[in-house]
């Protein structure tokens, strides 16, 4: 605007100057008039003069200031870089290609300097967004700034990113407070079995192991019941005793006092929270985990990433039938506000699974409510029983598939989750996600992907089968259970299948429990039955025991090319067992894209803590796991996660 106003001006003073020399030139003043024109257009030429030398002065400064602002970034002591909206680098200062060892960056990625940079987030320009990498020895925290004009378009716009190290802040970070929670878990149930003499120094010598090991991690500790304990820690301390592996454990277990029972830790730990609440929360979740899942272990929450330590001794029954009856009487008013209700196992059913089912399908019926059971896919290891149920036309209508159960759900629909809690091996979870009110009952070890939301948990690890759970809640849940000798069978059959013939976690309820199903008519002789191989499989079970690789007390066998079901894969892995000398077994076996792999455990080892490295669970002496890839893929990673265990335990 004001170069506008400055033209017209100086084009108002030349009219203003011709029109008064041709005034004068009228009025015969020409002398006059032509020195008047020759004094302007001398002032003019030396005002042009004037105004090129200061452009010449300004650019020559200008020029400057660039090459100053140039020499200063090229030079800086922080890495820059410049980058298009692709993370391709345009351009990259010295001290980032130092860093980096490299003589031309140009022509690679943001995305190769740091492992898990995440692009997107960076080209949002946000400091707060800013990601923290590794190069070298450093660890910076990086953001971005957009240097294009906001007209420009996304795909020409380019960003300067800024390299900022915080090496030195990582020492602030080991000290930083982690909240841990100590539970003696079995402390009850020690003293119990210990002589009476002997019980307070039992006791003593356990706190007194608490609090050395308090001083030792110069913790705050405080005891807030009998045998819980929760203390503030540095996060060094932390690292040290997860390389140390938490020998805390072992000197709790090793305590001797006489007592019969060995006294076990469950401890979670919560850590990389912004706030103590955070981390106490954490810690919190993180107990209950190591509670869920039978005690003697660490577990750490660190925001969403969970690591597991210990967890070797064998689960003791710790059962009360209060809790048995409390829940009884919760399923019970749920079943009764509910308008209809689906019963759920995993994918690949079995009998635990399947008679749990059926055992809990007949007591909601008595109830008088409509009840259906989900089932979709491969049913090769209960097809005996359910070729048994649809000869009789009670059961007409007692499977449904998940296509079926999605057109009837609705805002007071129930559904019943048995003999599984992870989202991952749940018959169909897109039904799970669809239904708000949830009851999970499973016996298998607390997953930390488990299925969110449910109104009732009742996950006993302790138990020997979620047949054996719900075999305890028919008879809280009716005053006189009419349960027919078929179902009956199915309940018995599932505790049989997960207690091989109650070989394993077979405790005083184990026992009740069957017991209150032979008075119902079950028959020893059916429940025999439905575990029975053909010819042609017990010949493949054979061939799979032939391939076994034995080394120490540990084997690992490969089903024939031509096995296609689980069941194969899970009885071979039981005879497997059975032969002197081993003590661990795993069997793998290509199942269509996966490879299904099966491990057992006279309980020296823990097959679930091995396999759930892959991705699979179950208990510690019986587990499994579904992996991606070849057979020698799948031995490779199962080896890892062997040696990983093995090391830990030593």
């Amino acid at each position: 605007m004001k170069q506008k106003l400055k033209m017209y001006r100086s084009l108002l003073i030349a009219i203003i100057v011709i029109i008064f020399a041709i005034i004068l030139y009228y009025f015969g003043y020409f002398y006059i008039a032509t020195i008047i024109l020759a004094i302007y257009v001398a002032f003019k030429e030396y005002l042009n003069i004037d105004r090129e030398l200061n452009n010449n002065k300004f650019n020559s400064l200008t020029d400057k200031i660039k090459a100053n602002i140039n020499d200063n970034i090229s030079n800086m002591s922080y890495p820059i870089a410049l980058i298009d909206n692709e993370g391709n680098i345009l351009w990259a200062n010295k001290r980032l290609k130092e860093e980096l060892n490299l003589l031309d960056l140009q022509e690679q990625n943001i995305l190769s300097i740091g492992r898990n940079l995440d692009l997107h987030k960076l080209l949002k320009c946000d400091k707060d967004l800013s990601q923290r990498i590794k190069i070298k020895d450093s660890f910076y925290s990086i953001y971005a700034n957009n240097i294009g004009d906001e007209n420009i378009k996304y795909n020409e716009s380019k960003y300067l990113v800024y390299f900022n190290e915080v090496s030195n802040l990582r020492d602030l970070y080991s000290t930083r407070e982690s909240i841990m929670l100590i539970e003696v878990d079995n402390l009850s149930e020690a003293l119990e079995r210990t002589d009476e003499t002997n019980r307070p120094m039992l006791a003593a010598e356990v706190e007194k192991e608490i609090n050395s090991y308090s001083k030792k991690l110069k913790a705050m500790i405080v005891k807030y019941e009998y045998n819980k304990y929760c203390l503030s820690v540095q996060d060094k301390y932390i690292n040290d005793e997860i390389n140390c592996k938490f020998n805390i454990l072992d000197k709790i277990s090793s305590i001797d006092r006489g007592n019969k029972l060995e006294v076990t830790l469950s401890i979670g730990i919560g850590r990389g929270g912004d706030n103590p609440q955070e981390n106490y929360n954490n810690a919190m979740t993180a107990r209950e985990l190591a509670l869920g899942r039978g005690g003697d272990q660490v577990v750490i929450k660190n925001n969403e990433k969970i690591s597991f330590f210990g967890g070797n001794t064998r689960e003791l029954e710790k059962r009360t039938r209060v809790r048995a009856r409390v829940i009884a009487q919760a399923v019970r008013e749920l079943i009764f506000e509910s308008s209809n209700i689906f019963i759920m196992g995993h994918k690949n059913p079995d009998m635990d699974s399947l008679g749990a089912s059926v055992g809990l399908w007949s007591a909601i019926r008595q109830l008088g409510k409509n009840c259906n059971i989900i089932i979709d896919n491969d049913t090769t290891a209960i097809d005996y029983y359910m070729t048994k149920l649809k000869k009789d036309d009670k059961y007409d209508n007692l499977f449904i598939s998940s296509d079926e159960a999605e057109k009837n759900i609705n805002e007071k629909t129930l559904l019943i989750i048995v003999d599984v809690h992870n989202k991952g091996y749940v018959n169909n979870f897109g039904i799970t996600e669809k239904i708000n009110r949830k009851i999970i009952i499973d016996h298998h070890r607390r997953s930390p992907d488990i299925i969110e939301g449910a109104l009732l948990n009742y996950i006993e690890v302790y138990a020997s089968s979620t047949s054996e759970m719900v075999t305890e809640l028919i008879q809280y849940m009716l005053q006189k259970p009419r349960i027919p000798k078929i179902v009956a069978e199915g309940l018995l059959g599932g505790i049989f299948m997960d207690t091989k013939g109650f070989q394993f976690k077979s405790g005083v309820r184990t026992f009740d429990a069957a017991a209150f199903l032979r008075s119902l008519g079950a028959d020893t002789i059916e429940v025999k039955k439905m575990f029975t191989d053909s010819l042609e499989d017990y010949l493949l079970i054979s061939d799979t025991i032939k391939s076994a690789e034995v080394h120490e007390n540990l084997a690992i066998a490969v089903c024939p090319e031509n096995v296609n079901n689980t069941v194969i894969v899970a009885r071979a892995a039981d005879e497997l067992l059975g032969i002197s000398g081993i003590d661990v077994c795993f069997v793998l076996c290509k199942i269509n894209d996966s490879v299904n792999i099966s491990g057992r455990s006279t309980g020296e080892v823990n097959v679930q803590v091995i396999l759930e490295e892959l991705g699979g669970g179950g208990h510690m002496n019986m587990a499994g796991a579904k992996v991606d890839g070849t057979i020698d893929e799948a031995i490779n990673v199962l080896k890892e996660a062997i040696n990983k265990h093995l090391e830990l335990k030593e």
